[in-house]
């Protein structure tokens, strides 16, 4: 009976306080959709980026510290966006020059005399730090090797070389052999660095690492791997002749406009001004000046005299 007497005033109290809540909440609106009624959105495109790469001869990571700053300043200055992309080898960088993936190359002169059978065109050339529009290739091995003394001294020895299209990497250096009467056939061995970007580096640690008895190399490398070995135990046996410098192609197709606009962008650079110096310097370049295609005749002959054939020369990375 007692439980009764209080049992009931608190169901009552709670059945009211329901019927109070309910009650007071808004009607629910019933939203009919008609999906015979639709709208098209649109997402916005990225904006078109000119896209730009440099010849894989450091790692990519190199690559991207030393023309980063160029980039930002190619692009502000002419009002283009700028990509960099980043080709894993020197074979692909020209397939994708002749595929149209690549818009602007910078490249070799062997590469580039390659990438003009497909179209493209010179437009530019870089000054060396060394302050000239031209470099060598180097032939280098440790100092403490003493059956290595000069060029001949390299016969019945292991080469590590950069890449089959590398210029001062390889084929400058095979072009003095030659002249010299030394053929590939003389050498024990022939390799190239192994690996996606950074072969001029790992062909100066092949060597230094004691792996290989002699490198071929581009001139200004060992500047580049002084963070990473003693560059003092390294010494040059021999230098190739010059040739002219690395090249800035537009591939075929590319807008005239978009050229003339890099171009009078990149000529406006001045070592006299500090913030354009430091950029330049950074990229391993004293200043950038026209080009043609002309320019790089020297190269054909030297080809020609190598009797180069690109496709079993890309066959061997």
């Amino acid at each position: 009976m007692f439980k009764l007497r209080y049992t009931l005033p608190a169901v009552l109290l709670l059945a009211g306080a329901a019927i109070y809540f309910f009650s007071s909440q808004p009607e629910e609106r019933i939203v009919r959709v008609d999906m015979s009624i639709r709208e098209e959105i649109r997402v916005p495109e990225p904006r078109p980026a000119i896209t730009y790469a440099y010849l894989p001869q450091y790692s990519h990571k190199v690559s991207y510290l030393r023309h980063n700053r160029l980039i930002e300043y190619l692009s502000r200055e002419s009002g283009f966006s700028i990509r960099q992309v980043f080709p894993d080898t020197f074979e692909e960088h020209r397939r994708m020059v002749e595929n149209g993936e690549i818009d602007i190359s910078f490249s070799n002169p062997m590469t580039y005399v390659e990438i003009a059978k497909s179209g493209a065109r010179a437009f530019a050339r870089i000054i060396e730090p060394s302050g000239s529009p031209t470099f060598r290739g180097q032939i280098i091995t440790r100092k403490d090797n003493r059956s290595i003394t000069r060029l001949e001294d390299c016969i019945g020895k292991t080469w590590i070389a950069v890449d089959p299209l590398s210029a001062g990497g390889y084929l400058f250096p095979l072009g003095l052999f030659l002249k010299h009467g030394i053929q590939k056939s003389d050498f024990k061995e022939i390799s190239f660095a192994p690996g996606p970007g950074g072969k001029q580096e790992k062909a100066v640690l092949a060597v230094y690492a004691g792996k290989y008895d002699f490198a071929s190399i581009r001139e200004g490398t060992l500047n580049v791997v002084r963070d990473k070995i003693n560059i003092d135990k390294i010494k040059i046996i021999a230098e190739t002749e010059p040739y002219p410098g690395w090249v800035y192609a537009a591939r075929k197709g590319l807008s005239p406009k978009v050229v003339n606009k890099i171009k009078y962008c990149m000529f406006a650079m001045s070592m006299d001004n500090p913030q354009q110096a430091s950029i330049l310097y950074q990229a391993g370049m004293r200043g950038i000046i026209p080009a043609e295609d002309k320019d790089y005749d020297s190269v054909r002959e030297l080809t020609e005299k190598l009797g180069l054939n690109v496709e079993e020369q890309g066959g061997t990375k």
